[in-house]
């Protein structure tokens, strides 16, 4: 098949990647391709995938960083530039022809100037529930070319569901054959994600101070000024050691020698990626119970789910770590968290809406 995937503009899609959904992304590409697609992906100036053909419509990622998603925060970027740089990304598609176009950013011109594609569309929601978007969907599904739209868990879909209607669950995965594990581990605890309120970064820090273990945390400064006042504050202090974003195969060694990996999750979480890379590394997971982590995390043999909020609870949770089979943690990710399965899922898809429109063409 001859499959495009737009990428969120908002960032390049190039490591180290700012979230998952870029690192989801760029597994797709990789994996459609070798399964022996032609994928092509649209991104911002500045991308690059290994193996797979990266299409630069003349995007600047800086341009739009007012779009940068902000739990509980409107963007601070006029619309209109919006409009314009998916206006070039979209112009850039339609001068190839395609079998399915997948888009996989979370904004609303993305989703509204869709609609004048020819070929079959496919929305992937990679965030909790939006009624603004949800009134752009609805929109898009009366018009000649409605959009089939995914979410990343059954969790998240049930939540969208209150909003819009949700046709498949196109679960996220993760390279397991790529990923190092250690049946062993190490002393301390890590954090890997992007520095905003959303990911939990400060509560990982009074968890592990409370459970009286070293933290090393990972990650971009996403929001700058939450990252400035929150994060960063904590650079030099005693078992606290705050890092910047790294390549995914380094993350993934840092996942295998951690005693275990703190999610201590603000929001409703869609997926939960990270939870799913640390298992697949061999290393337990300590989470709250909000959105799709207990999907992703089985409570006492892959990890511990505590109550939202809870840092007495996560870091005491912590102190039992031990007694969780690092095995199990891999085998739970090889069996339900495997990036094969989300690619099989991802074909089936494609193929169900390949057949209506190859029809369509010829007729």
């Amino acid at each position: 098949m001859r499959i495009a995937i737009i990428a969120p503009l908002v960032t390049p899609i190039r490591e180290p990647q700012l979230g998952g959904s870029q690192a989801l992304l760029a597994d797709l590409a990789t994996g459609l391709q070798n399964r022996g697609h032609a994928v092509h992906v649209y991104a911002a100036s500045g991308s690059a995938i290994a193996g797979v053909t990266v299409v630069d419509p003349g995007v600047d990622a800086a341009s739009l960083a007012g779009l940068l998603y902000r739990h509980g925060r409107s963007p601070t970027i006029d619309a209109r530039a919006a409009d314009h740089a998916f206006a070039a990304v979209y112009k850039s598609v339609r001068r190839k022809t395609y079998d399915v176009i997948h888009n996989h950013a979370f904004d609303l011109p993305a989703v509204r100037l869709a609609t004048a594609l020819e070929a079959p569309v496919v929305h992937t929601l990679h965030l909790p529930p939006d009624a603004v978007m949800a009134a752009a969907i609805g929109e898009a599904r009366r018009t000649h070319n409605p959009p089939t739209i995914a979410a990343v868990s059954a969790t998240q879909a049930a939540g969208w569901r209150a909003l819009a209607r949700i046709d498949v669950i196109l679960p996220d995965g993760v390279p397991i054959e790529r990923i190092p594990w250690s049946a062993t581990g190490g002393d301390g605890v890590v954090f890997a994600g992007r520095f905003s309120p959303e990911k939990g970064a400060v509560d990982a820090i009074a968890i592990a101070r409370q459970a009286g273990v070293q933290i090393d945390l990972y990650g971009e400064a996403y929001d700058p000024e939450y990252a400035r006042a929150h994060v960063a504050s904590h650079q030099g202090e005693p078992g606290v050691t705050i890092h910047g974003g790294v390549p995914r195969s380094e993350l993934w060694r840092i996942l295998a020698d951690a005693r275990a990996v703190l999610c201590p999750a603000k929001w409703e979480e869609p997926f939960g990626m990270v939870a799913a890379e640390a298992q697949a590394a061999g290393t337990p997971v300590i989470a709250y119970r909000r959105g799709a982590l207990p999907e992703v995390v089985i409570d006492g043999r892959t990890g511990f789910l505590v109550q939202p909020d809870d840092v007495a609870a996560a870091a005491l949770a912590l102190r039992s770590v031990t007694t969780i089979d690092r095995k199990d943690c891999r085998q739970h990710a090889v069996e339900h968290l495997s990036l094969d399965a989300s690619l099989a899922a991802h074909e089936r898809l494609y193929r169900k809406l390949q057949a209506p429109a190859e029809m369509k063409r010829r007729a």
